[in-house]
């Protein structure tokens, strides 16, 4: 079997012995695998060396990191190390430009994040973010980052189309989390679709965490996923 790499599975686990396990579970359903904040303290830079270089999955570090210019460029310096495949940064345009110095001739790909799918409109307000639309926030902090160097974009499966659209989306990537099988709940996320719907809708990669880890049989889930990623839902998301 041959994994289908526009699926990324979190590894939303405690620490890295716990990943190594799912990963161990999956088996070959998967080939990239995303490491958050969340295991940084349980050996998450060591899973994503031992994932990366001795069983050459390819993996996205999910750090979010977001400081003044010359913060962020010193840790992306840092982390390009590990010969990444991809890392999350916040979309202020400041803050993409340091992460692309930092990087400097690594191959690891700059991905900013827009609005976390997490966030409603109401969330935005507590936060005092301006007024507007979520979906048009989203795209223009998408069309910003874009214009500062990133490789892609983190936005939910909602907005995947629309940046899709934009002119400067040319040869980068939109990477969706928030994505959902249809039998899934909805959990913790607001914005959320289907595996099939967000590729149709112009996604590169999709991010699913907990509908994989937290089933009995997490490989078949996996496969479950990239077989939606290959039904005509995907190639054609506007037919029945």
């Amino acid at each position: 079997m041959t994994a289908d790499d526009r699926l990324i599975v979190a590894l939303d686990v405690p620490n890295a012995l716990a990943g190594l396990d799912l990963v161990d579970r999956i088996g070959d359903a998967a080939s990239f695998y995303k490491i958050g904040l969340g295991m940084l303290t349980g050996g998450g830079l060591a899973l994503a060396n031992e994932l990366k270089q001795e069983r050459g999955k390819r993996v996205f570090l999910d750090m979010k990191l977001f400081d003044i210019g010359a913060t962020v460029e010193a840790a992306v310096r840092g982390l390009a190390q590990y010969d990444l495949d991809f890392l999350t940064v916040h979309g202020d345009p400041h803050v993409v430009r340091a992460a692309v110095e930092g990087r400097g001739g690594h191959a690891t790909r700059i991905l900013a994040v827009t609005i976390l799918t997490s966030l409603d409109r109401a969330d935005l307000d507590a936060g005092l973010i301006r007024d507007g639309d979520v979906a048009d926030i989203v795209v223009e902090r998408a069309s910003r980052a874009f214009e500062a160097g990133a490789d892609g974009i983190i936005a939910s499966p909602w907005e995947a189309a629309m940046i899709r659209a934009l002119p400067a989306a040319e040869g980068r990537l939109i990477v969706t989390p928030g994505v959902r099988p249809a039998t899934s709940s909805s959990d913790d996320q607001k914005r959320i679709a289907t595996p099939a719907r967000a590729i149709g809708d112009g996604a590169d990669h999709v991010v699913v965490g907990r509908p994989i880890w937290r089933e009995d049989d997490p490989r078949a889930a996996a496969q479950g996923i990239v077989a939606e990623l290959s039904s005509v839902q995907a190639r054609h998301p506007n037919r029945a």
